[in-house]
């Protein structure tokens, strides 16, 4: 971007709009010459938002192979100015500013390759922004002068590919082809050490992996027949084995959110948690993101629910609280049986089921709303009527507005790693289970003899507390 005076012209100031940075479709980098043509369109719609008329002008005529150039231009005093101010680096840059702004220049000078991410350039100032930029979150970087003639300095990106990887998600660049990660070794640096250890008077199986978050953390719920199995099968994981054992975090989640809940961008709608992997998992305890949502979307005074397994739940309770002072929260906890040998096969890693009908209680006594998914009730292991209606007298007692049973469902990939373990487990049960579930879902008239005896029980239990409504029976949180 530059100004020029003339002798006939004063005030006169032409300019490329370098601000922005556009991209092809697929994210990947444009010619030179289209850069320079984005750019200036970009630069020419932007100042025109801002009231800031300009002119196109021939900046470079076509010669030979290379193509013609054109740029912007202004030659009022007033705009002069007003440009002047608008591209004037701010005073105190506000976070996002400087995200985009590393970002930006990520995109336009920088480069990720062999393992190495820098940024070069000959200006001091755009330097000095960089640098201060990056150690304003944190990150660790070196200037390098390359001794050429020019004054070019590197700004590069030390700590691996934790840094990196942090880089990208914090700035979020456009250009996706910078940004890969395939074939990198994963390498933890942080000294890890044992603290305490509690007896948790309770046998179960532990799974862990080292992360490069440099700690150990577990999925929190290994469950045989959990639907969520597939999405691991999307991240290319092993939906069988790594389900138990791999955890993807995505630590900007409280950010990304409340971005996206901008009003240009979003229209208030409800918004359901855990419908697909429980947010109270083990690693919430240490990562917070539930958390941080909550706070945001009560902030925002945007409806939302949660469904959960997790105890974890009852240290957010002030917080659920003060959100549904400002919105509607609803919760609900997925409790399929209270016969321990059950729970312990099926299970294992997940709060005991009496300890999640001591949290509903607490939700429901503390003023939010929070019902039971009887899920999943599981053919030949826990849907014996004595099993449900233990289950169904607690929720009750624990003061539940609604009760909603849902019958095992095995869609592909679950079914596959469900009927292997049950094949070992309970070998009785896997003939029954095959002609149960051709599909998906077992028939319509077994899902209804089971909503029935459900619905039956509630009754029952309601009518010997004296309750004088009916039960409801929530959808709101059943799989798709």
């Amino acid at each position: 971007m530059g100004e020029w005076g003339y002798v006939l012209c004063a005030n006169q100031l032409s300019f490329a709009a370098h601000q922005g940075r556009p991209v092809a479709p697929d994210g990947d980098a444009l010619s030179v010459h289209d850069q320079h043509q984005g750019r200036c369109h970009l630069g020419k719609h932007w100042l025109a938002d801002g009231g800031i008329a300009t002119d196109e002008f021939a900046f470079h005529q076509a010669v030979g192979d290379q193509k013609a150039f054109t740029a912007i231009r202004t030659s009022a005093r007033a705009a002069v100015v007003a440009v002047e101010e608008v591209i004037r680096w701010p005073r105190v840059p506000s976070d996002q500013w400087r995200k985009g702004y590393l970002a930006g220049i990520f995109d336009a000078e920088g480069s990720c390759s062999r393992g190495i991410l820098r940024v070069s350039n000959t200006d001091q100032a755009i330097v000095g922004q960089l640098t201060s930029s990056l150690r304003h979150f944190g990150f660790c970087f070196a200037v390098e002068d390359t001794k050429r003639e020019n004054g070019l300095v590197s700004v590069r990106l030390t700590g691996g590919l934790h840094e990196r990887l942090r880089f990208f998600h914090t700035v979020d660049p456009a250009i996706t082809r910078k940004r890969a990660i395939e074939g990198m070794a994963l390498k933890g640096r942080a000294r890890l050490g044992v603290v305490s250890i509690e007896a948790l008077n309770v046998e179960m199986p532990m799974y862990d992996i080292t992360t490069e978050t440099g700690d150990f953390i577990a999925n929190g719920v290994v469950s045989h027949n959990c639907f969520a199995r597939p999405t691991h099968e999307y991240l290319n994981l092993d939906p069988a084995t790594d389900f138990d054992r791999v955890i993807v975090v995505k630590v900007n989640a409280v950010e990304k959110l409340r971005t996206e809940l901008a009003p240009r961008r979003w229209e208030g709608h409800h918004i359901a948690m855990g419908t697909n992997t429980d947010p109270y998992q083990r690693a919430e305890g240490k990562y917070r993101l539930t958390q941080g949502i909550i706070e945001v979307l009560g902030e925002a005074r945007n409806p939302f629910s949660i469904l959960t397994k997790g105890t974890l739940v009852l240290r957010d309770l002030d917080r659920l609280v003060e959100a549904a002072r400002r919105t509607h929260v609803e919760l609900c906890f997925s409790i399929g049986t209270l016969d321990e040998e059950v729970w312990r096969a099926t299970e294992p890693g997940t709060p005991h089921p009496r300890k999640r009908v001591e949290a509903v209680a607490r939700l429901n006594e503390a003023g939010i709303p929070c019902g039971v998914l009887v899920a999943p009730i599981l053919p030949g292991l826990s849907d014996g009527r004595e099993q449900l209606d233990d289950v169904v007298r607690a929720c009750v007692d624990a003061g539940a507005p609604s009760i909603s049973p849902v019958l095992l469902h095995l869609r592909p990939g679950v079914k596959e790693h469900y009927l292997g373990w049950l094949a070992d487990a309970h070998p009785e049960l896997l003939e029954r289970h095959q002609r149960l579930y051709p599909g998906s879902y077992a028939p319509g008239r077994e899902r209804d003899r089971v909503t029935q005896l459900v619905r039956d029980l509630v009754t029952q239990h309601r009518g010997a507390k004296g309750a004088a409504t009916a039960p409801r029976l929530s959808s709101r949180f059943d799989p798709a």
